[in-house]
């Protein structure tokens, strides 16, 4: 179904004036092309490594060939000493080389077309308006006045958190909020000592034109982000490649995302 009006409310959650979609809304929603946006993203965090190319391989071993009635592995030169006639080198034995190491030149990092990456964003941002995409991944719509979500851009200028939580409240938000204060957990495995030690779930993303104070505001607000229109990516707008994040435009932001993405 395609979208063409929506309702403007104000800071306090009321609906005074209604917008025309931006022609993006009418852009089929694609995961296939979402998912390849977002892992090409992804790929350029990862950080090269390798193995020293020496690495197992600083030993005299060499093989003894038949007739030792040992196995034929390569072996430590030498007698009378404990390293003596121990296997060595080979892949399997006590110290020995790795079979396949991991090598620092090689390329992790995927490329994307640029008319992929913009059709992903599109769809990304097309997918946010579909109520059922946004359900299903979660989020908790209360007693929104009107969806997909459009504000006056009076919330560029909120300062303080209070006044931020306030505006979710209004517009029926703050259950999604405390779904995900209540989602953080301590994580599994090894992240745990490498800065990573609590995960959490995704909340509301807010797009803005311009920062009068409102990214402050929201920045101790668990899981929520504040992004400028033309910085938004195919990751933000589908978290985990799952298009559907509950998004807040602004009127001035949502005003150019036509001619952000065509």
């Amino acid at each position: 179904m395609i979208l063409v009006k929506t309702k403007v409310v104000n800071l306090q959650g009321e609906a005074k004036t209604t917008v025309e979609l931006p022609k993006v809304f009418e852009t089929p929603v694609r995961p296939d092309v979402i998912k390849r946006a977002v892992t090409a993203q992804q790929s350029h965090r990862l950080q090269p490594q390798g193995r020293d190319p020496m690495a197992g391989k600083k030993t005299t071993a060499i093989s003894m060939g038949t007739g030792f009635h040992l196995s034929r592995v390569p072996r430590v030169k030498g007698s009378k000493y404990p390293k003596a006639q121990q296997a060595a080198f080979a892949p399997g034995t006590v110290s020995g080389r790795q079979a396949h190491p991991p090598r620092s030149e090689k390329t992790i990092y995927q490329r994307i077309n640029r008319k992929e990456k913009l059709l992903a964003i599109r769809s990304a941002i097309a997918a946010t308006a579909d109520k059922n995409l946004v359900l299903s991944r979660g989020h908790i719509l209360a007693d929104t006045p009107s969806f997909p979500i459009v504000v006056s851009d009076d919330l560029q200028s909120l300062n303080k958190t209070s006044e931020a939580i306030g505006f979710f409240e209004k517009i029926g938000l703050l259950p999604d909020l405390e779904r995900v204060n209540n989602s953080k957990k301590i994580r599994a495995g090894r992240g745990k000592t490498r800065g990573r030690r609590t995960r959490h779930d995704v909340g509301p993303l807010v797009v803005i034109h311009e920062d009068k104070g409102v990214k402050k505001a929201m920045s101790n607000l668990l899981g929520v982000d504040v992004i400028k229109a033309e910085k938004l990516s195919a990751e933000l707008l589908a978290p985990g490649a799952n298009p559907g994040r509950l998004t807040i435009w602004t009127m001035s932001a949502l005003n150019k995302i036509d001619s952000l993405f065509a």
